[in-house]
């Protein structure tokens, strides 16, 4: 019943997964749904309009200029409750993270404050090339639902990644859209980004951490209606419906997360927080002239081991542990060594995972179980990690 009565506008952007946006039309109206279809010109070149206008709640709509509504885009984006693109093509996935509208269907895109869910489809290797990958970064970190595509077969018989998600899945997420969160009431609290250590006012000691995996945690928690602390050194902003703290030393994180755990449920330790610091920063900026600088480094605080000490027994700890060797075992030793639930670790040397990528690959260690999360875009990865963690809150409570 969460689709009966709802306003969803159904964009079909060119591509020849296009023909799938009929099937799920068509269930969409099944569920009560009041669908408006939105076509893009190329769309049409796959399917038509009149296929959709007649299985929809209103007919299909292409362009900006003929109707008679002078503000076609506002009114449907201002009407929706939500906006669904499937598929969604590599250049509308580029023309919306830019915020380029060109046509009725991102026009809408940019007009609406409603949610977004895009299910992405195309070849193999335009799914994975990075542009694509930093655009659905981008908007996942602005809230954008992602229905990643599916491993199968695709146009001109290859097989591989970018098949469009089935139209079961695509609705399913939607409904997910208006479902009583299943976190919700569930405070959470996640750290994101690389701290830096102030060597002079001009250079610092930091890493290589974007703040990706940590803000794609952040709002994938919060949407799932979990109330959302996020601690984070990044530039990326807040995500939607997420409270940002923000921070740049070790020490600063540090302080601001052992606050904010104090009276929550899940804390999500994603940042890459230096390990050392410099036991004293200079007031001017060190010149090269006066020869190489002696840097006397100490330890920073261990936040994790900090909050492993001091933990309630329902909270539920979850560390990252970014590795270049031995992963599993160095993973298995910080899980028991820090008193933590779950290790999600990666090796920082692997092409396309860990950080300044958009994409990650991961082994989510528990106690009992180690769970390969093979490479794919960081917003999928925190699904899989919130997955682990709502199981185990369910354990947690269970007990208590």
């Amino acid at each position: 019943m969460s689709l009966d009565g709802r306003r969803v506008v159904l964009g079909v952007s060119g591509g020849i997964a296009a023909y799938k946006a009929i099937e799920i039309c068509r269930r969409l109206v099944d569920a009560g749904a009041h669908v408006q279809p939105v076509l893009t010109e190329a769309a049409t070149r796959f399917v038509g309009a009149t296929t959709f206008s007649a299985l929809a709640s209103e007919p299909a709509r292409v362009s900006l200029f003929d109707d008679d509504d002078v503000i076609p885009h506002t009114t449907l984006g201002q009407g929706a409750d939500v906006v669904v693109v499937a598929p969604a093509t590599a250049r509308l996935i580029g023309s919306y993270a830019a915020g380029i509208s060109d046509d009725l269907l991102t026009a809408t895109l940019l007009a609406t404050r409603a949610p977004v869910v895009l299910c992405p489809a195309m070849h193999t290797e335009m799914w994975e090339h990075p542009a694509v990958q930093a655009n659905l970064a981008t908007l996942g970190a602005r809230g954008v639902i992602i229905v990643p595509p599916e491993e199968g077969r695709l146009a001109g018989g290859d097989v591989g990644h970018g098949r469009l998600a089935v139209p079961a899945d695509v609705v399913a997420a939607i409904e997910q859209v208006f479902a009583p969160g299943v976190l919700s009431g569930v405070r959470v609290v996640v750290s994101a980004g690389g701290t830096r250590e102030p060597i002079d006012p001009v250079r610092y000691i930091g890493n290589r951490s974007t703040g990706r995996q940590g803000h794609a945690l952040a709002s994938h928690a919060a949407a799932l209606g979990a109330q959302v602390t996020l601690i984070s050194s990044s530039a990326l902003g807040a995500p939607r419906g997420v409270a940002l703290v923000a921070v740049e030393t070790a020490r600063e994180m540090h302080d601001a997360v052992v606050a904010a755990a104090a009276d929550a449920d899940v804390v999500i330790m994603a940042a890459a927080v230096a390990d050392f610091r410099p036991v004293e920063t200079a007031r001017t900026k060190l010149k090269k002239a006066a020869g190489a600088p002696e840097i006397v480094l100490e330890p920073t605080d261990d936040t994790l081991a900090a909050l492993g000490a001091s933990r309630r027994p329902t909270q539920v700890l979850v560390g990252f542990a970014a590795e270049t060797d031995d992963m599993i075992a160095n993973a298995r030793g910080k899980l028991e060594a820090k008193n933590v639930d779950i290790i999600v670790a990666n090796d920082v040397g692997e092409p396309g995972a860990g950080f300044a990528h958009e994409t990650n690959h991961v082994v989510i260690v528990t106690a009992d179980a180690e769970v390969d999360v093979p490479l794919t875009t960081k917003d999928a990865v925190a699904g899989e990690v919130l997955a682990r963690v709502m199981h185990c809150l369910a354990a947690k409570r269970a007990v208590s």
